[in-house]
């Protein structure tokens, strides 16, 4: 999809950087009624994927992932609102992909161990067994990116 605004479109590496330093975004995904949803997720990018994680349990996203595994994941960080010029400062990115349920062990805990450095860097040791103690209980979402487009408003 082209963006309208070019003059605030960012490089890859500037929107690799915002889904770096983001904590969390919106993960949208399309129901059996082709109803959309959009859920809000913690989340890892690493080596061209974004991993998530969520309960081993078929709620709506998990149903709507196994339906449909068309997803957009979209990210805002560094805002601040402009109230005098009716604006915002923003940078974003928006991501499209193919999300699936993680079924390799070892590839579940790589995805696991890279929300774990990202989110919890200072608690590495007790992450990992905590990993180990409760993975079973968990799934690994693995969304392959396609295309990904980053925007700023300084």
């Amino acid at each position: 999809m082209e963006m309208r605004r070019k003059d605030r479109m960012l490089v890859e590496e500037e929107t690799i950087d915002i889904l770096n330093k983001s904590e969390y975004g919106i993960l949208s995904t399309i129901g059996i009624d082709n109803a959309p949803y959009g859920v809000p997720m913690n989340f890892a990018y690493e080596d061209g994927v974004i991993y998530f994680h969520c309960a081993k349990a078929i709620g709506y996203k998990v149903s709507n992932i196994i339906h449909n595994n068309n997803v957009c994941f979209t990210v805002v960080n560094d805002v601040c609102l402009q109230p005098k010029t009716f604006s915002t400062k923003y940078n974003s990115a928006i991501v499209f992909g193919k999300i699936s349920i993680v079924e390799d062990e070892n590839e579940k805990k790589k995805g696991l161990e890279a929300l774990i450095k990202k989110l919890s860097p200072e608690f590495i040791e007790s992450g990992m067994k905590y990993i180990e103690n409760s993975a079973d209980q968990t799934y690994v979402l693995k969304m392959e990116v396609t295309e990904m487009t980053g925007k700023g408003k300084k």
